[in-house]
């Protein structure tokens, strides 16, 4: 099997894996891990450790993401409640 076509299985289970689970932050993972998969492949052929990388950071950047959203929408919704 050659290395592009071991990248693509690998992006490929691990996005089956996400869905499966139904994480919510499965789109930064993926997203993550195609951009991190392209930057390692182009850094020298790391392209499973880039895309490792990449999903870790996409995840972390997606559940900060809707932690703002949350915390957002908790505001708005006691400013509807306050008395006015």
């Amino acid at each position: 099997m050659k290395h592009h076509q071991k990248i693509g299985l690998f992006i490929a289970t691990a996005a089956l894996g996400l869905a499966a689970a139904g994480s919510a932050n499965a789109a930064g993972c993926i997203k993550g891990a195609v951009v991190g998969g392209v930057a390692g492949h182009y850094a020298g052929h790391h392209a499973v450790v880039g895309a490792v990388g990449g999903c870790i950071v996409g995840h972390h950047l997606a559940k900060k993401q809707a932690e703002e959203r949350a915390a957002a929408q908790h505001d708005a919704d006691r400013a509807h409640q306050l008395p006015g």
